[in-house]
């Protein structure tokens, strides 16, 4: 039976995060992935910097070779308010087929061993855990994405309705190359909305989302929805058309269970004030990665860490305490400010009133940027500013 330190189930952003951290430890890494490499996953593409820091904390650099710096945001409220303004850092629009292929090459290049390989069954043993019966492994990181089995192994169920949302995503010629463009629904969808990122090649990801409330939506649904919401993008002639879910963060299952470890979607990391995961995804993937090398007793990492976490004193604990400490110290107060964000934003005058003050204020604007693309917090000015123009 082959024996790893490590085995990652998914391969994406946050299964290959979760190998560089741990072979920046110095431990072995099986890599697992029903889907051979560069494939394509449903979504909006959009990597702001605050991912390519993580990134480089990692080791990596380059990701973004070849595809054109975004540097404004256009967002458009659901009664018509709207604000337009330069990001304090631009963001990217990478297609996933290029920017996961690149994050797994990256894996294999730092020493992850990369098998094409779809995970049936997992069995916890006492000082290990087998999957399919052939492969042992000291922790084992769900990376499985929202339908993960690790998750359901830990006994966890799916995000119920009210807590994930559907969105269907495709290309078309881009509008303007220069922003990124979000339009949230009117009243009697919200919360909901559509966008347009441009990717610098003349097209865009085009897409629309929004949160399930007990009623199936269908795709003809979402496809009117969107043209409605993009009136001057040919949405008729968008290609590649893909639906997926996307499981909020307001509803998390069991970081982990003493061996198994979940991170990125299968964790319901997607921000619910805009529904990022790329981010949260490499984060946590980073987390997850230390935490199963530090459990086993591994050296300290060569350079920087997305955590900061010290090493001494790890050896032997279970990786899925060492993995919640992290988690809480590094996103639990930015996972509890964009919960509250959330919860604010469940109505349309408060988005207008945001969106107000970001057209008045562009350090609110930032502050409310860096809450939906990375680990921001919502700053009692922010909230003041949003208060004053609720009026």
């Amino acid at each position: 039976m082959d024996r790893y330190d490590v085995a990652i189930v998914g391969a994406g952003p946050a299964g290959s995060a979760a190998a560089l951290a741990a072979r920046r430890y110095g431990a072995s890494v099986l890599l697992l992935d029903r889907a051979a490499f560069p494939r394509d996953k449903a979504c909006g593409d959009g990597i702001a910097a605050h991912t390519l820091d993580l990134l480089r904390d990692l080791g990596v650099t380059g990701v973004a070779d070849g595809y054109a710096p975004v540097p404004a945001l256009h967002l458009v409220g659901p009664g018509g308010s709207a604000v337009a303004r330069r990001l304090s850092r631009p963001n990217y629009t990478i297609p996933r087929a290029v920017f996961d292929a690149r994050l797994v090459d990256a894996a294999v290049a730092a020493g992850a061993t990369l098998v094409r390989h779809a995970v049936h069954t997992i069995e916890e043993r006492p000082d290990s855990i087998v999957l399919d019966g052939e492969i042992s492994a000291g922790t084992v990181v769900g990376a499985d994405g929202a339908y993960s089995l690790v998750r359901r192994s830990l006994g966890q169920p799916a995000n119920p309705d009210g807590y994930v949302a559907l969105a269907i995503r495709g290309y078309a010629p881009a509008l303007d190359a220069a922003e990124q463009l979000i339009v949230t629904a009117p009243t009697a969808q919200w919360p909901a909305y559509a966008w347009s990122f441009p990717i610098g090649d003349g097209r865009a990801n085009i897409g629309y989302g929004e949160v399930l409330r007990g009623t199936a939506l269908s795709r003809a649904h979402l496809l009117d929805r969107l043209a409605a919401l993009l009136p001057d993008v040919d949405t008729g002639g968008a290609d590649g058309l893909r639906a997926h879910h996307l499981p909020l963060s307001t509803h998390r299952p069991i970081p982990g269970r003493n061996r198994l470890l979940l991170a990125g979607d299968a964790y319901s990391l997607i921000n619910p004030f805009t529904g990022e995961g790329i981010f949260y995804a490499v984060l946590s993937g980073s987390l997850a990665g230390q935490a199963a090398a530090r459990a086993a007793g591994l050296g300290t990492a060569g350079g920087g860490t997305a955590s900061g976490a010290t090493d001494g004193g790890t050896a032997g604990a279970a990786p899925a305490r060492l993995y919640t400490e992290a988690l809480r110290r590094r996103l639990g107060r930015h996972l509890r400010h964009s919960r509250l964000a959330a919860r604010l934003t469940g109505r349309a005058r408060v988005v207008d009133a945001a969106v107000r003050a970001a057209a008045r204020d562009q350090r609110a604007f930032d502050s409310i940027v860096d809450l939906g693309l990375a680990d921001g917090l919502l700053r009692a000015r922010t909230l003041a500013t949003i208060a004053r123009h609720l009026r």
